[in-house]
């Protein structure tokens, strides 16, 4: 048996071998610490990579904190106005149906702003992929409620946690897409566990797959942590998350289709 002796630096320094990240991802992103977005955006993009499809793939951004992506992500993007993500998807795809065409919006930008505009968009059976990051805050204007935030969450709008009789119930996105006949594939993941970040993968390269072979629309949830904008420390993040979120929007797939 070799014994290694770790009392102090190896002699040889440690050699990289392999990028291990995305080489599609160009930068280090700004967003605070804990947050789960960036681990979306990775996914996403190694999707997109181990489908092929980069070189044909547009990505509309709406507006959040995840809008500073589009300076760190090796896809062609455009950032439209609140909430009207799908509308400009949908344009996008009737002139150029090759391409595999995404939304990247936040719980703020799709159900407050936009909600009408993924709903029709649905209802329609629009091929492209909508990929909702849900953290059940405005981040981007300094954490406020929405219209996703769940029973008891606190947010700079309700510090006492949401309450069902002052700022009614959280809308379940996804379960209301799921309803509508033009959605072939809907599902909600999480990245707060490995496993979750695995299985969300599966989930966005399905939904991808159902576009690419004109089922219809599809929609990913991703519910995201933050920290900071549920006033806890970066490391409880992901526990928060599960003990909260995951609780009032369960995983799993909620429409499949057959390929």
């Amino acid at each position: 048996m070799t014994v290694i002796d770790t009392s102090q630096p190896p002699s040889e320094p440690a050699r990289k071998v392999a990028d291990f990240r995305p080489s599609l991802l160009l930068g280090e992103h700004s967003l605070c610490p804990g947050c789960g977005e960036p681990v979306a955006l990775r996914v996403l993009l190694e999707v997109l990579q181990e489908l092929d499809i980069v070189q044909r793939t547009i990505g509309v951004v709406g507006h959040g904190c995840y809008g500073s992506f589009v300076r760190i992500m090796d896809v062609d993007v455009l950032q439209c106005l609140h909430g009207r993500a799908p509308a400009c998807a949908t344009g996008i795809k009737r002139v150029r149906p090759d391409c595999a065409v995404f939304t990247m919006q936040g719980d703020g930008d799709m159900a407050n702003e936009g909600l009408q505009e993924v709903l029709h968009a649905a209802a329609r059976g629009e091929k492209i992929t909508c990929v909702l990051l849900n953290n059940g805050v405005f981040g981007d204007t300094g954490g406020q409620l929405t219209a996703a935030t769940v029973l008891g969450q606190r947010t700079k709008t309700s510090l006492e946690g949401r309450d069902a009789e002052t700022h009614g119930y959280p809308i379940p996105v996804a379960d209301l897409v799921a309803g509508l006949r033009g959605a072939a594939y809907v599902a909600r993941g999480a990245v707060s566990t490995a496993g979750a970040v695995a299985q969300t993968k599966r989930m966005l390269r399905r939904a991808f797959e159902a576009q690419l072979a004109g089922a219809g629309f599809s929609l990913v949830e991703i519910l995201t942590m933050c920290p900071t904008g549920w006033f806890v420390p970066a490391p409880e993040g992901p526990g928060y998350l599960g003990d909260s979120m995951e609780q009032a929007y369960p995983l799993g797939e909620l429409t499949t289709w057959r390929h």
